[in-house]
């Protein structure tokens, strides 16, 4: 995945601080999202900033998307996730989806390890479902 310049220092902090396996994956997990968003008709541009002190990616005009997190795991070397809002039935649409292509933690997010590759499509799918997840109301 190529890097994309931070617009934020913050957030550029934020991924500085993991080790070098763990920046990378959050880094390929970001080009995804970023890659997504830029691929979704309708959605426009993403705003990278931190919600709850992690990297967080939503659409710049408002009734469009949820906000799509990512973060290290704490206490789990090597996992990582993406966040997703609870209220939300994404979960629910990804787990009827890909039921064997990811791990699943409640209504909220999937996990990750850098121990297995990222099925990238289907993280693209479900950013793009996250991004657009207002419009698909009035669509």
């Amino acid at each position: 995945m190529t890097d994309q310049a931070f617009g934020d220092p913050a957030v550029a902090a934020v991924f500085d601080r993991h080790p070098p396996d763990l920046r990378a994956a959050l880094m390929d997990l970001r080009a995804l999202i970023l890659a997504a968003a830029a691929e979704t008709p309708r959605v426009g541009q993403v705003v990278e900033t931190l919600k709850w002190g992690q990297p967080a990616y939503l659409p710049a005009r408002p009734r469009v998307g949820t906000t799509v997190r990512i973060d290290a795991l704490a206490g789990a070397s090597g996992g990582y996730a993406m966040y997703f809002h609870c209220q939300t039935s994404l979960l629910a649409t990804f787990r009827d989806i890909y039921p064997d292509d990811f791990t699943f933690e409640g209504d909220r997010a999937l996990i990750f390890s850098t121990a297995r590759p990222i099925p990238e499509e289907a993280v693209k799918h479900c950013v793009s479902l996250a991004l657009g997840y207002h419009l698909r109301a009035v669509a």
